[in-house]
């Protein structure tokens, strides 16, 4: 997986249980449909909580991170297909 660390636009739907699920991404000034979110999972890094979420779309396999300190979303991984 070639590693990234770019800021992005996200559209997310936040379910009941603080469930996050990604529903398309903006980057390079594309959008990016998430066919699936095949994992999710929570890295601490000192008082800041990450949410990291493997994507599927079309084109490749992303890793999506949420700094829920910051409120920000960046892109930090892909692997094309």
């Amino acid at each position: 997986m070639e590693r990234l660390r770019e800021p992005i636009r996200i559209a997310t739907v936040f379910s009941p249980g603080r469930q996050i699920k990604p529903v398309w991404f903006d980057w390079h000034n594309r959008k990016h449909t998430i066919l699936e979110t095949c994992y999710a999972w929570d890295v601490q890094s000192g008082n800041t909580k990450l949410k990291h979420f493997s994507v599927r779309t079309e084109e490749a396999l992303y890793e999506l991170v949420y700094n829920t300190k910051e409120l920000s979303l960046m892109i930090n991984g892909i692997e094309v297909k």
